[in-house]
């Protein structure tokens, strides 16, 4: 599960609002700068190779905590029969009320190097195309744009998440390659 601020309005990025000009002719508009939204929703996403399994809105607080975490997020995102278990890819250590949920519902976390932010899917993929759809896009409420967040997510395609934790294997294994040192670009 990664977590991440999802804003009523996010400006487009320039090469997102780049307009293409003929040699000769009239300049491109002028373009304002537009500060992205005070008004944001923390979210929770869980996401496997089949697709998305929860999005969840941190709703009534401002701070994550292992609470949260242990008793809202993780039985939203736990498949319904988890008989076998299920692997949970984390960016940072979970607090303990959070390692003890884990435990209980066979859950086995997989960890991860403290400094290769980019390794996991969201970070490199579900956050990136997601927010990047959404620029530029004005929505009545953070609740508003966290519903069109999901609904984004919703519609990847199965072959766009298999792709998705194929890379992610590629990256994990560059960095067991490389003894956890972070990298850039891959």
């Amino acid at each position: 599960g990664e977590k991440s601020w999802i804003y009523s309005f996010d400006p487009e990025t320039k090469q997102q609002s780049a307009q293409w000009t003929p040699v000769g002719g009239t300049p491109p508009p002028n373009k304002l700068r537009r500060e992205r939204s005070v008004a944001k929703q923390m979210v929770a996403v869980f996401v496997a190779k089949t697709g998305h399994l929860a999005t969840v809105p941190l709703v009534q607080q401002r701070t994550v905590t292992g609470n949260w975490y242990a008793n809202v997020c993780l039985p939203q995102a736990s498949p319904k029969d988890s008989s076998s278990g299920i692997l949970l890819h984390h960016d940072n250590a979970p607090a303990h009320k959070v390692a003890e949920f884990l435990a209980g519902m066979r859950i086995q976390e997989l960890g991860h190097p403290p400094f290769s932010r980019d390794l996991a899917p969201c970070d490199f993929f579900v956050f990136p195309q997601i927010k990047r759809r959404m620029r530029g896009i004005r929505y009545g409420s953070p609740g508003a744009a966290v519903e069109a967040f999901i609904q984004h997510v919703e519609k990847v395609p199965a072959s766009d998440w298999s792709s998705c934790f194929s890379k992610w294997f590629k990256r994990m294994k560059i960095c067991i390659e490389s003894a956890g040192e972070y990298f850039e670009k891959m």
